[in-house]
């Protein structure tokens, strides 16, 4: 899909991005890896997490070069790249030991580089590799790259699937002001700023409602509406879909004529930049997904979520890599499905969790597949706010987590103060991974969530016997690092 969404002159600036890098990698190898999710997945904390156990050694027996002893150190340079923000990492760690509180989300993109120095397993590699690697980590919101399929999409087009969305039964009242609106305004009529922005505050209002924690849904472009950084009260984001358009080009100086130049605007100097940018010049990816999110929220946030991930990963360039053609034009050649959270979950549920989470991207991953590229899928918590017990129900024994809600989390009535620790039996996720689609798929049905759940706050650290605080703890961290980088530490 995403060459299909690119014209020759942009290829030929991929192109020539990708060998002026790959020149600078002969002498300096590096890898770019791209950190992506919706929010609330935990794209922040997973990257903070990783570097945080490499740095301070942390427990991580799956990892091959580390558990091997090959890695002799890791430690954060000066990015690459000058014109993107740096990823703060020493603020969200303060944040996550030192005040026990999950760091900001992300809303732009940022890049850190991380680079390990190592000893290869194989002695011809260790004659010709420089023992060093570089890897770049690129986080941006997912949100973004949901825009990326409106360069297939004219204004009308976009118009059109737009308002199909917003008349779902999940989404009908979230958007029913702005429809409302919509059907006042006639295309044909002289552009009006004000109308125009009267619509795009009421369109941005429906998305914003959309993401709300009870709603939890994910199909929300475009993504800058939401997330628009330094181009807010832009032309740029100052458009909103339309119904009644006429067929063919638009009259010049209507209403129709300003949205649909506004729209075009936006795919020319928003969509298409990130692209070429950022996820063009991608070598490895990981998409974090919080599908408990989804499941609490019920079968049209789950439905919501399904269309989501299969957009993303329809998004990226998957491919083996070649030797001559990684010179002019990068692919993914590895992607890493993650089911966050897993921690809010007892472990025998982690499997049915991963199991809904390639189910939700089955279509996509076959697709990639296809390509050469390697896909994987799996259940983690890159920071674990919990740990696992058991508790005696009358004649029942119940696994349940252990650690410290929130302030203001409730669960049956009971709201918690943020400070104490307590025991909780969150549920089952059904057997039966198919029962939760089928679900999805029936919009008259509104069945009770299989979970309810709890968002806890970050471990308190332990310590080893000099008093120093240990890394931080988590589950399956060390099988998404040797999937994504384990083979360049070979």
């Amino acid at each position: 899909m995403a060459t299909a969404l690119t014209s020759f002159t942009d290829e030929a600036k991929i192109a020539f991005d990708t060998l002026s890098g790959r020149a600078a990698g002969l002498f300096s190898p590096s890898l770019r890896l791209g950190v992506t999710g919706l929010s609330r997945a935990g794209k922040t904390v997973f990257i903070s997490a990783l570097v945080h156990n490499l740095m301070h050694g942390g427990r991580l027996p799956l990892f091959e070069a580390q558990k091997s002893g090959r890695i002799s150190r890791a430690y954060l340079e000066e990015q690459p790249d000058d014109a993107v923000p740096r990823f703060q990492y020493e603020d969200h760690i303060a944040a996550l030991v030192d005040d026990r509180a999950w760091p900001d989300s992300t809303r732009a993109i940022s890049e850190l580089r991380l680079t390990i120095e190592f000893e290869s397993a194989s002695g011809w590699n260790r004659l010709i590799s420089s023992g060093k690697l570089s890897v770049d980590i690129v986080d941006y919101p997912g949100e973004w790259l949901l825009d990326l399929p409106l360069l297939g999409k004219n204004y009308a087009e976009f118009s059109r699937d737009a308002f199909e969305l917003a008349e779902l039964p999940v989404r009908a009242g979230l958007s029913r002001d702005w429809r409302r609106l919509a059907d006042t305004v006639d295309p044909r009529a002289d552009a009006d700023e004000m109308a125009a922005r009267r619509l795009a505050e009421s369109f941005t209002a429906y998305l914003r409602a959309c993401k709300l924690d009870e709603r939890a849904l994910s199909t929300l472009p475009p993504g800058r509406f939401l997330m628009p950084g330094d181009l807010e009260g832009s032309p740029a984001l100052t458009f909103a879909p339309m119904r009644r358009l006429a067929d063919g080009r638009p009259r010049s100086g209507s209403l129709h004529a300003m949205m649909e130049r506004r729209y075009e605007a936006y795919k020319t100097h928003v969509v298409k930049p990130f692209f070429r940018e950022h996820i063009a010049r991608l070598d490895r990816q990981i998409v974090l997904i919080d599908a408990m999110q989804a499941l609490n929220a019920g079968p049209g946030a789950v439905a919501d979520l399904e269309r989501s991930v299969t957009d993303i990963l329809a998004c990226f360039r998957p491919g083996r890599r070649g030797f001559l053609t990684d010179f002019f034009s990068r692919r993914i050649d590895r992607i890493l499905i993650a089911a966050t959270k897993a921690d809010h979950l007892h472990h025998e549920s982690h499997d049915r969790l991963q199991a809904i989470v390639r189910r939700l991207a089955d279509g996509a991953i076959k697709r990639a597949d296809f390509t050469g590229a390697q896909v994987d899928v799996l259940a983690m918590a890159a920071v674990r706010a919990t740990r696992e017990g058991t508790v005696r129900q009358g004649r029942e024994t119940l696994p349940v987590i252990i650690g410290t809600p929130l302030m203001g989390e409730t669960i049956g009535g009971e709201s918690f103060d943020g400070k104490t620790e307590t025991a909780i039996f969150p549920g089952d996720l059904p057997a039966r991974i198919d029962s939760i689609f089928e679900e999805a798929a029936d919009a008259k049905r509104q069945p009770e969530p299989p979970i309810r759940f709890v968002r806890f706050r970050p471990p308190k650290l332990e310590r080893d016997a000099d008093g120093l605080k240990l890394s931080l703890p988590h589950i399956r961290l060390d099988r998404a690092l040797q999937f994504l980088i384990g083979d360049h530490l070979a």
